[in-house]
Order: structure tokens, then C-alpha cells, then sequence
């Protein structure tokens, strides 16, 4: 997670989280907003649930930003073997 985020919700880089149903994008981001409610709207648009410009998201060396947010995440996220990466995209001049 972003340093800003991390500083945000009062966690550290890694943040442990219990997903009820099927590990997609949309659940696991729905139960870090539940868990953290200082991060709602930061990563996604409160109404739209839209990713956010400059955030990206990772699972398994592949960017899933682009992807479903209802996509099943790979099983090795979903075990907890692999983890979920969110990001700030570096942007320059």
C-alpha cells in the first residue's frame, strides 16, 4: 500500500485481511475499507467504486488494474501465498 495510505489508515505495508466469498479485487477492497474507514474513496471513487488514477493493483506479478474488480483473484492470492498489491503510480514530467 501506499506510504500515504499506510500513514492514512495507521497500518504498515502489509495489512492482513479476512475476505468472506470469492477473493476479487471488489471483495478484498470492500473488507480493507471496512477495516480501515479512513481509506474510503482513496483508493476507489466513493460512488462509481472506480479505481483511482493513480492507484494500480498487482497480484502474482500481473496487473490486474484494468481487469473485472468482480474477476476471481489468483489462487495463490486467495490462499494467502501471494499478496495483493496496491501501488501509487509514479507519474512525471
Amino acid at each position: 500500500m501506499p506510504t500515504n495510505l499506510q500513514i492514512l489508515a495507521g497500518v504498515g505495508r502489509v495489512v492482513h485481511l479476512e475476505v468472506s466469498g470469492q477473493a476479487t479485487q471488489r471483495s478484498v477492497l470492500d473488507a480493507l475499507e471496512a477495516s480501515h474507514p479512513a481509506l474510503l474513496g482513496t483508493m476507489r471513487d466513493h460512488v462509481s467504486k472506480k479505481r483511482r488514477p493513480m492507484i494500480r493493483f498487482f497480484a502474482c506479478e500481473e496487473d490486474l488494474s484494468d481487469e473485472s474488480p468482480d474477476a476471481p483473484l489468483p489462487e495463490e492470492v486467495a490462499s494467502g501465498k501471494e499478496p495483493f498489491l496496491i501501488l501509487g503510480a509514479i507519474a512525471g514530467g
